[in-house]
């Protein structure tokens, strides 16, 4: 019932993003091939009035008036805003996206190499990616830090590919490694072949790089730069919270999860710990590499 119901809420969350993507695809076709509010004058003698005229018809100085929701239909120059914010955050969702996930496919067949069961149970992935996945609509409420917005954002294919291939195999090394720490720390009745012990820990591992990577890799900003946490911050912190509480509760109980050994904390926060120095230090190498 459990993964039935997950299976449910994916499926709907889905189906409701490919609905929105289709109606906003539809309405940016429409204000395509709309009008746009312009200042001319038919005299010099006479002041400027607004008027509607096809995209089609602008022609080089121009003057645009422009209100919430408007379409910039070419390229301008800002003479005077009032209330203007810039979110420009789809960049840093695709990265932290497709890093992380082709981070996890990699070390989710590397695993499945090496045990003699899954590592990680259909409901527990779902449960996951959930998690994530809800995370991740804070970019959408993100203020971008100074230094993005002084320029376009471009998204040059070579460039794009090789920081989620990069990042990504930085986060399966992560993975790998706290799969080694497994190995090497917990003895006994919570060896490594106990299934829900290494269940527990993987799922708790993954959120916490996922909350890292949400943080280091988002646009513009340094980690501690402003005394009040942003919409990712919060975001990044719920989602660590939810990857240490939820394996000794009752629902990780349901899931096939349990509360962890006390000695997986210490050693997997150190792995953690030397994660978070490799990205900031991949990602200060990317962006010095950056045209």
């Amino acid at each position: 019932m459990v993964i039935l119901a997950l299976v449910a809420v994916s499926c709907v969350l889905r189906a409701s993003g490919e609905h929105r993507a289709d109606r906003s695809m539809a309405a940016l076709r429409e204000l395509v091939s709309g009008t746009a509010t312009v200042l001319r004058r038919d005299d010099a003698r006479e002041p400027s009035r607004a008027r509607e005229v096809p995209v089609g018809e602008l022609v080089p100085g121009d003057v645009l008036r422009l209100g919430p929701g408007d379409l910039i239909p070419a390229d301008v120059r800002l003479l005077r805003a009032q209330g203007f914010t810039v979110r420009r955050n789809i960049a840093a969702y695709l990265r932290v996206t497709l890093s992380s996930n082709l981070g996890n496919v990699v070390a989710m067949l590397a695993a499945g190499l090496l045990l003699p069961f899954l590592p990680m149970l259909p409901a527990q992935v779902l449960a996951q990616n959930l998690c994530f996945d809800a995370a991740q609509l804070a970019f959408a409420h993100d203020r971008p830090g100074a230094a993005v917005l002084r320029g376009p954002t471009v998204l040059r294919p070579r460039s794009f590919l090789r920081f989620v291939a990069g990042f990504g195999l930085l986060n399966a090394v992560a993975d790998l490694a706290t799969f080694a720490v497994l190995a090497l720390a917990l003895h006994g009745p919570d060896a490594v072949d106990d299934e829900a012990v290494f269940h527990s820990a993987w799922f708790t591992e993954n959120l916490l790089t996922q909350a890292l990577v949400m943080l280091l890799l988002r646009s513009g900003r340094r980690v501690g730069g402003s005394r009040v946490p942003g919409p990712v911050g919060l975001a990044a912190a719920g989602l660590a919270a939810v990857g240490l509480l939820l394996p000794p509760s009752p629902l990780g109980a349901v899931l096939g999860m349990t509360a962890l050994p006390a000695a997986y904390y210490l050693l997997p926060a150190v792995v953690l710990g030397l994660y978070a120095l490799a990205l900031t230090a991949a990602r200060a190498r990317h962006r010095r590499r950056q045209p």
